[in-house]
């Protein structure tokens, strides 16, 4: 419960230990199986460290009520960050979709990108498109937390959400 509405020190939102202890327990899963999926396995719970570490550090720039899209923001740009380090990262390299195994094999996500088909589509759309429909559909992002996570309005959100699932259309029916 990061912002519960409750009149008190709470409500003003106070950026103390507390708040961050809130933020980790609510968010820190959805932040490491956003970069499992798109990552190296091994290379996930660092990068996932490394995000929720920057949320500590800029936690007055988080905005309330858009904790997770922030996190999702900032995993992606650490993500880059560790791309241009030189390491391989499967997911998004211009090479396909390939990705270990998520832990849970159930989980739709994780078995779409076992599917051949999927990947292939996938990996003929450019970059961006990839990026703003897994947002939408592996982390459930819409809206205003969409655009959040994109660093663009809800309206644009929804505008290249809509020319990314066009596009996927497009690579599906090729």
């Amino acid at each position: 419960m990061i912002d519960d509405g409750v009149a008190g020190p709470r409500a003003a939102q106070q950026r103390d230990e507390a708040w961050f202890d809130d933020l980790f327990l609510a968010h820190a899963q959805a932040v490491y199986r956003y970069l499992v999926r798109r990552g190296a396995r091994q290379d996930a719970e660092d990068l996932a460290a490394d995000v929720l570490a920057t949320a500590w550090r800029r936690r007055e720039d988080v905005p309330a009520g858009h904790e997770l899209a922030w996190l999702y923001r900032t995993a992606g740009f650490v993500l880059a960050n560790h791309r241009r380090k030189g390491r391989a990262v499967p997911v998004g390299d211009g090479e396909g979709l390939d990705t270990e195994r998520a832990e849970h094999a159930s989980d739709p996500a994780d078995l779409a990108v076992d599917d051949q088909r999927v990947r292939e589509v996938l990996g003929a759309l450019s970059a961006r498109d990839r990026h703003v429909l897994l947002l939408h559909a592996w982390e459930g992002l819409d809206g205003e937390a969409l655009g959040a996570a994109l660093g663009i309005s809800r309206g644009g959100a929804a505008a290249a959400l809509s020319r990314a699932r066009s596009r996927l259309r497009e690579a599906w029916d090729a």
